[in-house]
């Protein structure tokens, strides 16, 4: 390394993104110093994220077991007059577990909670207030600050956590319960956090960027037809995630920042089912720990053109979402239920971002109905 040149990487933005990024610079290469600062009091964002194992090398999946991610043999789905149990390995990041990893694993000094960056560098973060950190490299994983140049819909969710007075007996997640007949796109998802403890979500997906003022009684009457009676609720949160319909990628990445190096929705690492992508987090921060050159462009370059990459490979996925969009609002709920319906191996890798071309045909099948 040239003299005076200085060692290091600093991170900006304490959601999943930046979180696990910095988790797998610290555990897989501890030579390099890590700075990472977040306007939040506590890393891994707010919402529970799941993924499938799928298509994640061995080196990411040992990142999410060793930060907490909870393990399960599959998932279930329920629309009127169809209910399904699927086999995929499945794995649920959940913010607390995330932020435990965090405290336990970096030192005091190598992070900074409560504090905004208002700038990001190649090589330095300015703080609000004036103060600068400069190091070799630097990421910045906030959350996206303009969205314009992509065409959009949202999946805006209110999520509790609750701790239930009686064990649920769920042994997996409901990725999508849409049995309360609610019509459009709407439905309710559980993820099982303990035997007694669970992340519940009602989920709408439309132009709007918040749940409408039923989504709270909504969960309260899927918790008592369920028969789970909540002995506390742990806490809830209102969370808009943003779904890809296509637009001019390349303008988004570099109206972020030219030359900087971003990750999570920022960089585009966003999933058009899912919204940011925990998979995706995972994978950027094994590609972070590899990566031997750490300056600023070196890094902006690796992650451009892996999120290059992932935009095209996800076009078919983007265009179920556009087909979704554009049809009439009675009859979205159907075309989702059809899509639910598929064979186990087509709908699986679907919904693992993993479809081949038969698989696609499958699902634009299922679209026209």
């Amino acid at each position: 390394m040239p003299r005076g040149k200085r060692a290091g990487i600093l991170i900006a933005g304490g959601g999943v993104a930046g979180t696990l990024a910095a988790l797998a610079m610290s555990r897989l290469r501890p030579d390099v110093p890590v700075t990472i600062v977040a306007e939040s009091d506590r890393f891994g964002g707010e919402a529970t994220h799941f993924l499938q194992a799928h298509g994640l090398d061995e080196s990411a999946l040992a990142l999410a077991r060793g930060v907490g991610a909870r393990a399960w043999p599959g998932f279930y789905l329920a629309f009127p007059g169809l209910a399904r149990k699927l086999k995929a390995d499945l794995l649920g990041l959940a913010p607390d577990a995330l932020h435990e990893a965090m405290v336990a694993t970096l030192e005091p000094r190598q992070y900074r909670l409560g504090t905004r960056v208002v700038a990001v560098r190649e090589d330095a973060l300015v703080l609000d207030g004036g103060e600068e950190l400069r190091a070799q490299g630097a990421i910045d994983a906030r959350g996206a600050v303009n969205l314009s140049m992509l065409e959009l819909v949202h999946d805006a969710r209110l999520e509790r956590v609750c701790r239930l007075a009686a064990p649920h007996g769920l042994d997996r997640p409901v990725l999508f319960d849409a049995t309360a007949g609610e019509g459009g796109l709407a439905w309710i998802q559980v993820f099982p956090l303990g035997p007694d403890r669970l992340a519940i979500a009602d989920v709408q997906v439309s132009e709007r960027t918040q749940p409408d003022a039923g989504a709270g009684a909504r969960l309260d009457a899927y918790l008592a037809r369920r028969g789970w009676r909540v002995a506390a609720t742990e806490s809830e949160c209102v969370v808009a995630r943003p779904l890809p319909l296509g637009g001019d990628f390349a303008a988004f990445w570099r109206i972020g920042g030219a030359r900087v190096a971003k990750l999570g929705l920022r960089g585009g690492f966003f999933d058009p089912f899912g919204g940011p992508s925990a998979a995706d987090a995972l994978a950027n921060a094994i590609l972070l720990a590899g990566q031997r050159d750490l300056a600023g462009p070196a890094l902006h370059d690796a992650f451009e053109a892996r999120a290059r990459q992932l935009w095209r490979r996800r076009a078919a996925r983007r265009e179920f979402n556009a087909a979704l969009a554009s049809a009439p609002p009675e009859a979205r709920g159907a075309m989702l239920a059809r899509l639910a319906a598929l064979d186990p191996g087509p709908l699986v890798r679907f919904l693992a971002d993993r479809p081949g071309l038969a698989d696609r045909r499958r699902v634009q099948r299922a679209l026209r109905g």
